[in-house]
């Protein structure tokens, strides 16, 4: 399993040598990806803060979204994961806001999406969205690797908006 500083590097170095601050959202990730960048030391030149937003409850209390208020958009797709996205970046005043949420398993979830299903979005002076499909039941090897394909959509984005 890769080590979690070594997943956050270059997006230390790019947000550190830009300027930049970065919040975060995560739900199936379940901390890792907010973990990886505080491996860093120096995080907190760069790093606002996060919600881990796993439950309704979580979402109501930190980012206060009514879903009621957002008609067609739920939870574990593209829309809300830009929603959360945006949401936690606006609450935290940072450059960027990633939104990750999805299924990390043994089991799918509610709303039909299987296991080793996520959504991931990142917003700033850039937008990217994406969905991951891992084909597998494994909770925790799910949430790696949902927490390192934001990292590495995170990367690529700051790398583009350059």
């Amino acid at each position: 399993m890769e080590s979690l500083t070594s997943m956050a590097e270059s997006i230390a170095e790019l947000l550190v040598e830009r300027g930049e601050t970065v919040a975060i959202c995560e739900t199936t990730g379940g901390g890792l990806i907010s973990a990886a960048l505080l491996s860093i030391p120096g995080a907190s030149r760069y790093y606002r803060g996060a919600a881990v937003t796993y439950t309704g409850v979580a979402r109501a209390a930190f980012l206060e979204i009514d879903l009621e208020s957002h008609p067609g958009v739920r939870s574990s797709s593209e829309p809300y994961a830009l929603l959360i996205a945006e949401t936690i970046r606006e609450r935290l005043g940072a450059d960027w806001g990633i939104g990750e949420t999805g299924a990390a398993g043994p089991t799918g979830n509610p709303y039909g999406d299987a296991a080793g299903h996520t959504c991931i979005a990142v917003v700033g002076p850039a937008q990217h969205v994406e969905t991951l499909e891992t084909g597998d039941a494994d909770r925790e090897a799910n949430m790696w690797a949902f927490s390192k394909r934001t990292l590495e959509a995170f990367e690529a984005v700051l790398r583009d908006a350059s």
